[in-house]
């Protein structure tokens, strides 16, 4: 899916951070399993030449083995057991090296039951300082393994994060200002002195005193008493200077001043503001606030009551919209494949390929595959849809949903893009490229993104894109569709990469319904927007072949 960057050279590889088949994005799912590469906001393709054997078959089950194809009559029938993997829209970072846990004391002093929200938010903090973590996997995992924690106290701890994460430059300006000889380094102690500087400075329902000693007692037992005493000192003095941080400020200053005034080029003030989650109208507010997450309706059978009486997203016709109801996962219906966690942008990219009952489907970029199984049930048993992603994990993410799901089987196959197609058939109706990108219409589900990007990133990321487009068009029959999205609203990840492949493909115009509510009529590109169209931001283009 897009969102994922190539990676840079990182000083270590980041460690482990969720069980086997995260979706990213969750919440993300982007679900996410493990991220391979460092921990830029993505990495789902690697640069060319990249060492990943290309277009080799998954394993039946989605298995990492580079031979087999995958096929249903070896998959095991899907029992109705869920073992919930990360939400599907956020990642986890790829080494196994270490303990998932961030604090081995939590671990023995916790017996595998909760710990409270403070601690939890501050071992995912510290995840993303350390090990350029994904927030949205870690805090799934965490909350995953808080067995006995209280819905309150969840939902405590996904706000800690979130808005410690967002306003993560202001908070570190705020507490060095009282810090005369700086902050430590120590990613742990770091993380619990913002995790209280969120409470003091910018939340209004924790008491200030609570934030304090919460952290101070904390610090002693990981750290020891001086650093208690530091943090002591310094904590009171923010809470007795009646300090308090402007939001709107906050938010504006987590996103570096080149990154800004690029989004604002491409969209516009308002819009760039409310991609960080800075402009008060409700849907995005309840994003900001990490109270909505975008669902997608399976099939045509009775819902669940909960699920029918969510109010319907304004583009997709299968989209709801489940606001405060916590992991959506863990209610009626999922483990019976009644829904997928997916964001309602994300789902008028899947429905904008227009898929037809019977046609040939490949998704280029599959990841975790929401888009993918969109589209196979769009084509019916009759129809035939090819995944293809780098990463094996990924695959086997799409396997578990598709059985859940009870779906026809989609082929999955393990392909570096950046190198060609390989063996895949050259007569598909139509290719969907979700294709890596820099995330940037995601900050404000993905707030460690903006920090992470360097100017020349898009640039880079658009080039990788554009050979993967290249490469893609050689799969597709003459008088079939290309659609070409991203999750970026970025010029040179969406118009710049058009123009790179203009010698080969051309624009063509959308002709659904869809594509004129969203956009007008007569349509060959758009970019969807969170006050335009209530969702993240993302560009999508149709083509054809020259």
């Amino acid at each position: 899916m897009s969102g994922d960057l190539p990676p840079r050279r990182r000083p270590s590889p980041p460690r482990a951070d969720a069980r086997p088949s995260d979706n990213s994005g969750a919440s993300t799912p982007n679900n996410r399993q493990a991220k391979p590469g460092a921990g830029t906001p993505g990495n789902r393709h690697a640069r060319p030449g990249a060492s990943t054997p290309n277009n080799r078959q998954a394993r039946p089950g989605g298995s990492s083995s580079p031979s087999g194809a995958a096929s249903s009559q070896s998959r095991a029938p899907f029992t109705g057991r869920v073992k919930l993997p990360p939400h599907p829209e956020a990642s986890a970072s790829p080494s196994a090296a270490r303990p998932a846990l961030g604090f081995a004391d939590d671990l023995r002093a916790s017996t595998g039951t909760a710990t409270d929200a403070r601690a939890i938010a501050a071992r995912v903090v510290e995840r993303v300082i350390e090990d350029a973590a994904w927030a949205a996997a870690s805090l799934d995992s965490e909350l995953e393994r808080s067995i006995g924690l209280l819905p309150r106290e969840r939902a405590l701890a996904t706000e800690l994060v979130y808005t410690t994460l967002r306003s993560r430059p202001a908070l570190e300006a705020a507490l060095s200002k009282w810090a005369p000889r700086g902050l430590p380094e120590d990613p742990r102690l770091r993380s619990h002195l913002l995790i209280a500087a969120a409470q003091l400075l910018l939340l209004d329902r924790v008491p200030a005193g609570v934030a304090v000693s919460h952290a101070v007692d904390r610090i002693r037992q990981q750290r020891g008493a001086k650093m208690a005493g530091f943090a002591n000192a310094l904590l009171r003095k923010i809470s007795s200077s009646g300090q308090r941080l402007d939001r709107a400020a906050a938010l504006r200053e987590s996103c570096p001043s080149w990154l800004y005034q690029r989004i604002v080029a491409a969209v516009g003030v308002e819009e760039t503001d409310a991609l960080l989650g800075i402009v008060a109208k409700p849907e995005v507010e309840a994003v900001a606030q990490s109270r909505s997450v975008g669902l997608r309706v399976v099939g045509d059978a009775a819902l669940p009551e909960w699920l029918e009486a969510l109010p319907r997203g304004p583009l997709a016709p299968q989209s709801r919209r489940a606001n405060g109801l916590g992991d959506p996962r863990r209610l009626p219906g999922y483990a019976e494949g009644r829904f997928v966690v997916q964001e309602e942008g994300a789902q008028v990219i899947g429905a904008l390929v227009a898929a037809q009952p019977g046609e040939r489907i490949l998704d280029v970029c599959a990841g975790r595959g929401q888009k993918t199984l969109q589209l196979a049930e769009a084509v019916g048993p009759s129809g035939h849809v090819v995944a293809t992603d780098l990463y094996p994990r990924k695959l086997e993410a799409l396997d578990f949903d598709q059985r859940r799901l009870r779906l026809a089987p989609v082929e999955t196959r393990l392909c570096d893009w950046s190198v060609g197609g390989g063996d895949l058939r050259k007569d598909f109706d139509a290719i969907l490229v979700d294709a890596p990108c820099t995330g940037t219409g995601t900050v404000l589900r993905r707030p460690e993104i903006a920090g992470r990007l360097m100017p020349s990133d898009p640039l880079r990321i658009g080039q990788l894109a554009a050979l993967i487009l290249h490469h893609a068009a050689g799969h597709l029959r003459r008088g079939g569709r290309i659609i070409f999205a991203v999750c970026s609203v970025l010029p040179e990840e969406a118009e710049g990469v058009l123009a790179s492949v203009a010698d080969l493909l051309e624009p063509e115009e959308f002709g659904t319904p869809l594509a004129e509510l969203a956009f007008g009529p007569g349509a060959t590109q758009g970019r969807l927007l969170p006050l335009r169209h209530g969702t993240d931001g993302y560009f999508v283009a149709r083509l054809r072949l020259r």
